[in-house]
């Protein structure tokens, strides 16, 4: 008996080593694909509530892939930027429209109903 598990111990680890090692110049498994994020973000258009929320970032060894995450928050910081402007943009255009009947200086208050809330 003790026998039979010492040839089955030494016939265990030699699979282990080979397919391990892989065989040589044949690899017994194909290369794994990186974890990369298919469609992170639509390029053809602005990007919208059901785009973030859908959005799923590869998860690596450590957490998150750096680069993933620093790709996906520039282009969300870029997309606010060009939205503040548009907003800051169309706001001049309403008080201008208005024949500038506010003072100097007032400019619309785009976060009145949000301090209301908080009183």
């Amino acid at each position: 008996m003790f026998w039979f598990l010492l040839i089955a111990l030494v016939v265990v680890v030699a699979a282990v080593t080979l397919a391990v090692v892989g065989g040589g110049s044949e690899a017994v498994l194909p290369e794994a694909e990186p974890d990369r994020v298919a469609d992170a973000l639509p390029e053809s258009r602005p990007v919208v509530r059901a785009d973030i929320d859908a959005l799923r970032l590869p998860v690596a060894p450590r957490g998150y892939r750096m680069a993933e995450v620093d790709d996906v928050l520039e282009r969300l910081a870029a997309e606010l930027a060009e939205r503040d402007a548009r907003i800051a943009e169309l706001t001049a255009a309403a008080v201008q429209g208005r024949g500038g009947a506010q003072a100097p200086g007032s400019a619309v208050d785009l976060h009145k109903d949000a301090r209301q809330e908080g009183k």
